[in-house]
């Protein structure tokens, strides 16, 4: 897993292209139970296949997820 160049997106639309880690924050504060409950984060290759996720949780906590379907890899 691994890229030169990242592309972040929420549900509720943002989209931040190569976002630095005060990004992700920034991301993750916005994040609600409504309308805005994950973040996907991965390669700006339209060909890559893998990415991760963070959702947020009803207890406030976050779940994060890996999925590479190339290699059938999932964390």
């Amino acid at each position: 897993m691994g890229a030169d160049y990242y592309i972040a997106n929420t549900e509720n639309g943002d989209h931040i292209d190569d976002p630095s880690e005060d990004a992700l924050f920034m991301l993750l504060q916005d994040l609600d139970d409504t309308d805005n409950t994950f973040i996907t984060i991965g390669p700006a290759d339209p060909n890559a296949t893998w990415y991760a996720s963070v959702a947020l949780l009803e207890d406030g906590g976050y779940e994060t997820e890996y999925r590479d379907p190339a290699t059938a890899n999932t964390r």
